[in-house]
């Protein structure tokens, strides 16, 4: 008798907040996960230190963690030391944008997927508690989900690997919720743009400020640590 075949995902873990809550649906939507990272120059490192934490205490079957030189192009507040992270809620697109980041990061799980035949690729991004980032958005999604069909080899032959955005319409307080409720240890995630050696939040940058405000509204104790 022929095994079912179980349903893969590649699921891109940050360390931060909502990769955690993202990896946790995926798990519980049955799917077996491996998980993707990327050293990409990020100005907090803790970041990986956390990633590869949620990526453990998640099971995944496996845990890639890929070297990206993305400082060597700069352009962003987030690989670049010398722009200062705002501190301040900003105006239009800020400088913690990083040019073609999710682009880059989704094209390296696209050709994952394609090598260990999975059905589906997990990113967190958000649509309303976020920075305004332009690759968070509905219409990139569906855009790049065109781009699957069309550039691989699963598409052309007409199977289909899903872009899946589990958390895109979701307010912060609800990625909590939600992430409670699936035992999402919290404690162990590392949101802040300038986030200290041992994962210490800043307190005040937009990433510390939607998280902060994510934990009251979804009246759910905040473990997040701060610098002093």
């Amino acid at each position: 008798m022929t095994a079912l075949k179980r349903n893969r995902a590649v699921v891109l873990v940050s360390g931060g907040l909502d990769s955690a809550t993202c990896l946790a649906i995926a798990k519980d939507r049955g799917f077996e996960c491996y998980a993707l990272s990327f050293d990409y120059g990020q100005r907090a490192s803790s970041e990986l230190i956390a990633a590869r934490c949620v990526a453990e205490t998640g099971n995944v079957l496996e845990h890639k963690v890929i070297e990206l030189n993305m400082a060597a192009i700069g352009g962003s507040a987030l690989t670049d030391t010398g722009i200062s992270v705002p501190e301040q809620e900003s105006v239009g697109i800020p400088v913690t944008y990083v040019p073609a980041r999710n682009t880059v990061f989704l094209s390296y799980a696209l050709a994952w997927a394609e090598v260990l035949n999975a059905d589906a690729i997990f990113i967190g991004v958000n649509a309303l508690d976020y920075s305004g980032y332009p690759d968070c958005r509905p219409e990139y999604i569906e855009a790049f989900q065109t781009l699957i069909n069309l550039a691989t080899k699963v598409g052309v032959e007409g199977a289909v690997i899903s872009l899946e955005t589990p958390l895109i319409d979701l307010t912060k307080a609800e990625i909590i919720k939600t992430g409670a409720g699936l035992s999402v240890d919290y404690g162990t995630t590392v949101s802040c743009y300038q986030a200290d050696s041992e994962g210490r939040a800043c307190g005040q940058c937009d990433s510390c400020r939607f998280r902060a405000s994510g934990f009251e509204k979804a009246e759910v104790e905040d473990p997040t640590r701060y610098q002093e």
